[in-house]
């Protein structure tokens, strides 16, 4: 810590916090209205908690605001509707509020904009301004003991802008939500010319001087055909090449009943089944969202392969049952290497930018945890056992409550990950925190009284 300026964010008197929540996206966002709604019920029980963020404000998938790309889950499914509908950080009420409710019903339709649900998410995460870190990151975890046991951690974050301004966070709990990050094929790095979708908005205007006039996507997902149809309609010049190892786009199996995978009772079954059940369960249902495009995007696309053909010009092509087999970095751009798998040939394509839809892997909350990961209980296979509650099962000693948003697809299911649950989600994690502070009073209460007598 030598040079470091450390300052303290206690409560006063030094008191913890209840919880702090690392990263504030979606999931913690809609944790602290679930820790709002309750405070605001129930006064006298209310809970005190501060976030740490460390993007300068709040954002999801910014890279990914493509103009017309549509939610893949219904407005009903926001931040409290399935936990509380008569919360007032609903999407109906924030339609409301912008004069638009009446608009929006008029379209018929359950599936708003990306863009305009991203401005619902800020629209609530302003109410939160004065409980939300941003600009820091959170560099440490440590254990504060009394005698034998960790009654409390302390969240250290840096400032993003400057390192050396540290601040430290006590608290009881911490919910872990720090969202994914970008998985890449082994070898493959991000660079000028190789691009994550995740920053595909950022780095295509950037693309001024193309000298191939060539765009090369890999991946088979939303995310993938999303960005063809992107570049495709943003690059006029420019030849856009689908490269994925399937014979075409799947589509999301989205009907009723197998959209009951996404229900917060089916939580519970998966939770509680065996480990050869959830497996089971998990391959039934991938094709609901992984690897997986809605289908009038997958129709409009083809329209658009075959209208090329017509015209003799095609500038779309699909490169189906194809791998990558390697990047290059050129001057100028990046050679991409492709090789068919039905027939084993080799080609390469010089283009301006390759962009990797090839997904996200969640962070191992065990690296931000530091000599307290060592506490955390893990199964046969090493990953970490998570209650019911969304908490991670710690050694007896720890009495500190590590939550995970995100990152249990193991335990909880598929959606994890997802917003399908995480209005439910935060509820439950909310009435955890208050039925532990109530154990930890009477614990406290039951020794006070085993003190007396036997003072």
């Amino acid at each position: 810590m030598s040079g470091r300026r450390e300052d303290s964010g206690q409560t006063a008197g030094g008191a913890a916090q209840d919880l702090v929540g690392i990263g504030f996206g979606p999931s913690n966002l809609a944790l602290a209205i679930a820790v709002t709604d309750h405070n605001r019920r129930d006064p006298e029980r209310a809970l005190r908690a501060r976030f740490v963020e460390q993007q300068e404000r709040f954002g999801w998938h910014r890279g990914m605001l493509l103009e017309g790309a549509t939610m893949q889950v219904s407005f009903l499914k926001d931040l409290v509707s399935m936990r509380d509908p008569s919360s007032r950080f609903s999407f109906l009420m924030y339609l409301q509020e912008r004069g638009r409710l009446a608009d929006f019903i008029n379209q018929k339709t359950f599936f708003p904009t990306r863009i305009e649900f991203h401005d619902y998410f800020e629209w609530c995460a302003a109410a939160f301004s004065r409980a939300v870190d941003y600009g820091r990151r959170v560099v440490e975890v440590r254990p504060v003991r009394g005698g034998d046991r960790v009654e409390a951690v302390e969240v250290v974050s840096e400032s993003v802008s400057d390192p050396s301004d540290r601040q430290v966070l006590r608290a009881r709990n911490v919910s872990v939500g720090t969202g994914l990050t970008p998985r890449l094929p082994d070898g493959v790095t991000q660079g000028e010319h190789v691009w994550h979708t995740r920053d595909l908005l950022f780095r295509a205007p950037e693309a001024t001087n193309r000298r191939y006039r060539r765009f090369v996507v890999v991946g088979a997902g939303q995310s993938a055909a999303e960005a063809v149809d992107y570049l495709h309609r943003t690059f006029p010049d420019a030849e856009v090449n689908a490269v994925f190892t399937r014979y075409g786009y799947s589509p999301a199996d989205d009907s009723p009943f197998a959209n009951r995978i996404f229900d917060p009772s089916a939580v519970d079954d998966f939770f509680t089944a065996p480990e050869s059940v959830k497996q089971d369960l998990y391959g039934y249902h991938r094709n609901t969202n992984y690897s997986v495009v809605d289908g009038d995007l997958i129709e409009q696309l083809y329209r658009t392969h075959y209208q090329e053909k017509v015209s003799g010009r095609e500038r779309l092509k699909i490169l189906n049952t194809t791998g990558l087999q390697g990047v290059e970095q050129l001057p100028d751009g990046v050679r991409v290497l492709l090789r068919s798998l039905t027939t084993g040939q080799e080609k390469s394509l010089d283009c301006d930018a390759v962009v990797m839809a090839t997904g996200y892997r969640p962070v191992d909350p065990r690296s931000l945890l530091g000599e307290l990961a060592a506490d955390c209980l893990a199964d046969d296979q090493g990953r970490l056992r998570v209650d019911r509650d969304h908490r991670v099962l710690m050694a007896d000693h720890v009495d500190v409550g590590v939550y995970l948003q995100g990152g249990t697809e193991h335990t909880h299911g598929i959606t994890s990950s997802l917003l399908s649950t995480l209005a439910v989600r935060s509820g439950e994690i909310c009435d955890s925190l208050l039925l532990r502070r109530t154990a930890e009073a009477l614990r406290a209460d039951r020794g006070k009284e085993i003190d007396a007598l036997l003072g």
